[in-house]
This record gives structure tokens, sequence and C-alpha cells, in this order.
């Protein structure tokens, strides 16, 4: 197996390319997260609503917090 470089061992040039790469893939994955959260709060409280028969109570609650629980995660992600 290959050993990972670290940082030190990087030119500048490739420490620019790694930064700018990690960079990239956590703006590409962020919008993700937030929205997967907000969804599946959302489709949870979806059933709980029909099967309590009860109108948008729980899929707004439940979408909520879904949608708080992935801005939290995106928070907690950035650098």
């Amino acid at each position: 197996m290959g050993t990972k470089p670290d940082d030190q061992s990087l030119t500048p040039e490739e420490q620019k390319v790694k930064k700018y790469s990690t960079t990239t893939a956590l703006a590409l994955e962020l919008p993700f997260t937030i929205v997967g959260a907000a969804l599946v709060g959302g489709v949870l409280g979806y059933f709980l609503d029909h099967w309590l028969h009860t109108r948008w109570v729980f899929t707004l609650i439940l979408g909520g917090l879904g949608f708080a629980g992935g801005v939290r995660e995106v928070i907690r992600r950035l650098p």
C-alpha cells in the first residue's frame, strides 16, 4: 500500500492544488447535506402524518429539524 504524503513533503504548488481540490469537494458536497437532511426529515414526517391522520404538522416539524441538522453539519464541516 502507498503512503500518504504529509503537507511538509509537498511542494508549494502541490499544497495549493490539494487545498483547492479539498475546498471544491467540500463546496460540492455541502448542498446535498442540507437537502438530504431536510428531505429525510420531511419524508419521515409525511409518513408519520399519514399514519396518525394529521395534516402537515409532523412534515413541517421534522422537515425543519432536518434542515436545522443539515445546517449544523455544514457549519461543523467548514474550516
